[in-house]
């Protein structure tokens, strides 16, 4: 068997041959690199210790208690010729990480070992993965056998060779996500797995096997002891991933949500009318499923804009009504992203979307009524909504577009760069006093605001000339 790997990777395998050291590769990388999937993301396993990987690579950094000693590509590509490493899609190369082997420990937070312990082999370092498909080496063998008309850099052949002893690749075949060993031991370990195995399905489209998805089902209490930010970077992934919908289901079927977002689970049953034929619950995973934007952010903000709708909830005879779901489902919304610590802009973003998402159009609407929902939105979100309500038709079996969106979305390009904040003002707060021999106070962003609401109900007032005749005016 043969692989195509970088030859920054192979440059890393040398200098521990050279050194007299065993050097495998491990994790993600060898079960793309099986896939025939292109990774960027590199592990290594060594029975050097982290003193003398360090004495290999002075650069590389050692900061952890786990035996990792991380090296910068940067640091790694000054090393070694360009020429030799122009093709490695360098950029998108993450740090490179080298372990020493370690061997089983106990892990009584549920989350890092105790004690960690250096261990003797490939096979020992293997048996303490999480999953098969991830308890895959690939060890490379490279050679010094020249051939004609070879640069010299190029000069060796690699050998490469499997070390599997729990049917990674039988299981990399049937898509299945299996626990090394036993299942219940491994989550125990370290309660995120759950969560991984649930994200690695979502990112590959693989199964979880029935034993595996019985024991996440059974310790999902354990996830209690995470941190949040290691949940929320999981979650992330999962919404980021080719099948996010079928990790929030599994999210679900295992009970997980139930310690992430046990507020989504309160829209199941919760019946709709109108042109809606599902409860609130599917309705919100078949908008996820159809929501077109990469960004996470995007996909949380359109699996939760009808979060409120259970509070808001509303029946009289046959008919139903979610009013004000929308200030409900923001300040939900607000409190997930607390619990869940999102970054500053993810936060806004999810409120931002989750508030503004009930917007309606109507051809009447003048132009400065479009400009105020802009400014509303924001202009760096209006792509990231009109996503969300396209999500949102589909997953209420609706088309994706219609005539008034169409129509709403030529007219917001139309306007959308006709003045939105007072800083788009021809002038400024410098003008003002000028013009009126005053000092800086609180009457300059007064007459700001007054002239910028004028602007914002016809943009062609925008011009300095007249701008600074009204002043007068506003100032009489």
């Amino acid at each position: 068997m043969t692989f195509k790997l970088p030859l920054l990777v192979l440059k890393v395998v040398d200098e521990f041959q050279k050194s007299g050291f065993e050097i495998y590769i491990v994790g993600g990388s060898v079960r793309d690199t099986i896939m025939g999937k292109k990774s960027y993301d590199w592990d290594f396993t060594t029975n050097a210790t982290p003193k003398e990987i360090l004495e290999i690579f002075p650069d590389g950094f050692y900061d952890n208690q786990y035996g990792t000693v991380g090296m910068a590509i940067d640091d790694l590509s000054n090393k070694y010729s360009q020429a030799v490493l122009k093709n490695d899609e360098m950029d998108l190369l993450r740090p490179f990480e080298i372990t020493t082997f370690r061997t089983e420990g106990i892990y009584k937070d549920r989350r890092h070992p105790d004690k960690v312990e250096w261990g003797k082999s490939i096979e020992e370092d293997l048996q303490r993965r999480d999953f098969t498909i991830n308890a895959i080496a690939l060890k490379v063998a490279r050679s010094q056998k020249p051939k004609a008309g070879m640069k010299k850099e190029n000069k060796k052949l690699e050998d490469y060779k499997l070390i599997d002893p729990y049917g990674g690749q039988k299981d990399i075949k049937n898509k299945l996500i299996r626990a090394v060993g036993d299942p219940d031991k491994r989550f125990s370990e370290d309660a995120l797995r759950m969560m991984r195995a649930i994200r690695i399905a979502s990112e590959l489209g693989f199964n979880i096997e029935k034993n595996t998805l019985a024991a996440i089902s059974k310790n999902w209490k354990l996830l209690y002891n995470i941190s949040w930010e290691r949940i929320r970077d999981e979650l992330l992934r999962i919404l980021k991933s080719d099948y996010p919908a079928d990790g929030i289901k599994l999210l679900f079927t295992t009970n997980l949500l139930r310690v992430i977002i046990p507020e989504l689970i309160e829209t199941r049953d919760v019946q709709q009318a109108g042109h809606h034929t599902k409860d609130v619950w599917n309705h919100s995973i078949d908008s996820l499923a159809n929501c077109a934007s990469p960004d996470p952010a995007v996909r949380l903000a359109t699996l939760l804009h009808d979060i409120g709708k259970p509070i808001a909830f509303r029946q009289k005879g046959d008919k139903i009504t979610f009013y004000g779901h929308e200030v409900v489902g923001e300040r939900i919304c607000r409190n997930i992203a607390i619990r869940l610590k999102l970054a500053k802009k993810d936060k806004e973003n999810l409120l931002i979307l989750v508030r503004q998402h009930m917007f309606a159009y109507d051809p009447k609407m003048t132009d400065a009524s479009i400009r105020r929902f802009i400014r509303k939105v924001g202009k760096e979100r209006i792509n990231d909504m009109i996503m969300l309500r396209v999500g949102d038709r589909l997953g209420g079996g609706s088309r994706a577009t219609s005539w008034r969106l169409r129509e709403f979305q030529q007219r917001i390009g139309k306007v959308m760069y006709t003045p939105m904040q007072i800083t788009d003002l021809k002038i400024n707060g410098r003008d003002i006093m000028k013009a009126l021999d005053i000092k800086s106070g609180p009457e300059i962003g007064k007459i700001l605001e007054k002239l910028f609401e004028e602007v914002l109900e016809d943009s062609k007032k925008n011009k300095k000339e007249y701008l600074l005749k009204r002043i007068e005016t506003l100032n009489k």
